[in-house]
């Protein structure tokens, strides 16, 4: 298990990935080509993901999603230490924290 600053990086095997999510769309890269985890909105500066692999959202806007890299991939952030991962799927989760009344997640 894996975290950098609010996003938990959880390892997935493969037999658990939801069948439905195996095809479904993957969440465009950003401008310099990163799968964006997150993006801090304080600093606005992204949880990335350099190199090949997808990023699929399971539900939601901010629900959590899942990340596979069929060859390992690097997480990056500008204020963080990089983060090695293997190559498989993870589960990828934003921090919450609860507010009376709500729960909401976790400005970064």
């Amino acid at each position: 298990m894996y975290r950098q600053g609010d996003v938990l990086i959880a390892p997935v095997a493969e037999n658990a990935v939801p069948q439905a999510l195996l095809y479904a769309p993957s969440v465009a890269r950003d401008p310099r080509g990163r799968l964006v985890l997150a993006l801090g909105e304080v600093t606005g500066h992204p949880h990335a993901v350099q190199g090949p692999g997808r990023l699929i959202r399971e539900s939601g806007a901010t629900g959590p999603m899942l990340l596979h890299l069929p060859e390992g991939g690097r997480v990056v952030h500008e204020e963080h230490a990089a983060i090695t991962l293997p190559k498989g799927w993870f589960r990828v989760v934003r921090q919450r924290e609860y507010v009376p009344g709500s729960v909401r997640i976790v400005a970064d």
